[in-house]
């Protein structure tokens, strides 16, 4: 399991910049496959990996939250998409959305079964 930041996306300058020595944390401008850019923040603490995800005028699709995934973990690394409690809501961009994994154990997935045949 590797958490990593894709440094040629990396915001180098203005009020996000950052630098390779922030490690996993900083901004990035994501340029996807099909020329889309996607505007992302990754971080690293208290046991989480974190990544969001937005654009300016729409949520961004399941395709491009894959490649954002892609982008930051490895193919077999399971990241998720929580869904709070109403009470807990948080939000500050009405386009952004938010991979998370914890550090310290692996996610428990529901049998692949549950969700449909494989073909």
């Amino acid at each position: 399991m590797t958490f990593r930041v894709p440094n040629q996306f990396r915001i180098r300058g203005g009020r996000l910049a950052s630098d390779d020595s922030f490690g996993t944390t900083g901004a990035f401008l994501l340029r996807l496959r099909d020329g889309q850019e996607l505007f992302s923040i990754a971080s690293a603490a208290m046991g989480w990996e974190h990544v969001s995800a937005s654009r300016p005028d729409r949520c961004p699709t399941w395709d491009e939250m894959c490649e954002v995934k892609d982008l930051f973990w490895e193919p077999e690394d399971c990241v998720v998409q929580f869904h709070p409690p109403e009470s807990q809501y948080v939000n500050v961009h009405r386009y952004c959305l938010h991979l998370w994994r914890p550090t310290g154990f692996q996610i428990q997935m529901p049998p692949s079964f549950l969700v449909g045949p494989k073909p």
